[in-house]
């Protein structure tokens, strides 16, 4: 489970999330909860949180699957030095190191297509001041798909190349892949039952997986699950502007 592999993950502040769980009142549930108990199958309803079916102007997405995840956080050790005095071929610069990293990560990214998304989504730098070369940086990475052995090929690809380009420069490199979530498929009765739904209603939807991960990737694997999806728009979400427009809601809704 994802908690499981997440025991050791630390805060910025030091502090193992497990501990910080516990100080919070949780612990891991060890047995099957007894509230599954007479459930037979699961349907989760969701914005989008994306721009999909906005932009193909359909109304209900019905969710095939959702993505395996990857992610990571690397780290990087140069040598912090004068930014007037250094020669740039005596350098071991970590941000020169981060930017080919993420220009040739993104090129194959791109190249290998939908659904593969890649993403570097935070760095930290140090000693992050204007004239000096960046001895250290720490940064993230994160990588999703809906077939679990690409996933696997694509990122380990992403490790070697980041080893190769960290060497080529003289820096250090420490990659640390703290979560590993293999892709769930959606039952494909509840998928069909959905289908024939929306067909029967004249509804306007499409297929899609899932980009984020959800509820339903831990009850599937107990129950059959499906999920539904209602557009968002201009795809925002986890922010004061994501908003669903009120008719796709009550289109849902009154067919459910």
């Amino acid at each position: 489970m994802l908690i499981r592999q997440s025991i050791n993950i630390e805060s910025i502040d030091g502090i193992r999330f497990v501990d910080a769980m516990h100080q919070c009142g949780f612990d891991f549930q060890e047995t099957k909860d007894s509230l599954m108990d007479g459930i037979k199958q699961f349907v989760e309803l969701h914005i989008e949180q994306g721009n999909t079916l906005e932009m193909e102007c359909k109304s209900v997405g019905v969710i095939s699957g959702i993505v395996g995840q990857k992610r990571y956080n690397i780290q990087l050790k140069g040598e912090a030095n004068h930014a007037g005095t250094t020669l740039m071929k005596y350098r071991h610069d970590v941000i020169q190191v981060y930017a080919q990293i993420v220009t040739e990560s993104i090129a194959k990214a791109k190249a290998a297509g939908d659904p593969l998304v890649l993403t570097f989504g935070k760095i930290n730098v140090k000693p992050n001041t204007v004239n000096v070369v960046p001895g250290e940086a720490l940064f993230t990475m994160d990588c999703r798909h809906t077939d679990k052995e690409f996933l696997q090929s694509f990122t380990k690809e992403i490790e070697n190349d980041m080893k190769r380009i960290a060497e080529a420069h003289g820096v250090e490199i420490d990659i640390d892949c703290w979560m590993d979530e293999e892709p769930v498929p959606m039952a494909e009765e509840m998928i069909e039952i959905i289908k024939a739904s929306c067909e029967e209603q004249k509804l306007n939807y499409r297929v899609l997986h899932s980009g984020a991960g959800h509820d339903s990737q831990i009850i599937a694997k107990y129950v059959p699950t499906g999920m539904i999806f209602v557009p968002s728009i201009k795809g925002i979400s986890h922010n004061p502007s994501e908003a669903t427009k009120l008719e796709d809601l009550q289109r849902l809704l009154l067919y459910c």
